[in-house]
């Protein structure tokens, strides 16, 4: 989620940060750091919120150009809204991925969206080429690489949401201790039937 000011005062994107979603038994969570900086090398904000709530069950973590982001959030909160006023239910995890994925297409943001609907637990990986993988887990960002090396040895697909929890810390931690533009800690998310669950702390015990 690092970002430069061009000479026309728009914000131009650069990839550095680092977000997790896994898949558990019973839900999914999603993980992400709080540092923005400037172009990799001045920490600029400690305190970044990379995870938004999109639907009732439902979050994305966020990489990339920050206000082509939080557009891109709001939109897909609309579409959400309008669906479910209109069929009188959710949109699936699926739908909302797809939605996504389309309104992403051109844009340079990447996302990690998870979310639990009648088909269970679901992660989506989500680019700025509009692609959309599903998977059990994913990560996005200048530290995804270290953060994968973390969820391959640890992912486990029947483990419950508090493993599942543990594994994303240690997948951002281990990419804040070498990804200079991760790290001040942890957002994490908990995304059930019930709903959606954000907190945050520049500690990652208080949050896992």
């Amino acid at each position: 989620m690092a970002n430069r000011t061009t000479a026309d005062g728009a914000r131009a994107a650069k990839t550095g940060t680092t977000t997790v979603g896994l898949a558990a038994a019973d839900g999914v969570v999603l993980a992400a750091d709080r540092r923005a900086s400037l172009g990799g090398g001045f920490v600029a904000n400690k305190d970044v919120s990379k995870i938004e709530q999109v639907g009732p069950s439902a979050a994305v973590t966020i990489s990339g150009s920050v206000g082509a982001a939080q557009a891109l959030v709001r939109r897909l909160r609309a579409e959400a809204s309008l669906y479910e006023n209109r069929r009188g239910r959710p949109m699936s995890v699926s739908a909302l991925a797809t939605a996504a994925g389309d309104a992403l297409r051109g844009h340079p943001v990447w996302l990690v969206l998870g979310g639990v609907d009648d088909g269970g637990p679901r992660v989506y990986e989500l680019d700025g080429g509009g692609g959309v993988l599903a998977d059990d887990y994913a990560a996005t960002g200048s530290g995804m690489q270290l953060a994968y090396g973390v969820l391959e040895r640890r992912y486990d697909p029947d483990g419950s949401l508090d493993d599942a929890a543990a594994t994303a810390a240690a997948a951002v931690d281990a990419a804040s201790e070498r990804d200079t533009a991760s790290g001040n800690g942890l957002t994490l998310a908990r995304v059930t039937v019930e709903g959606v669950d954000v907190r945050t702390s520049a500690d990652p015990a208080e949050v896992t």
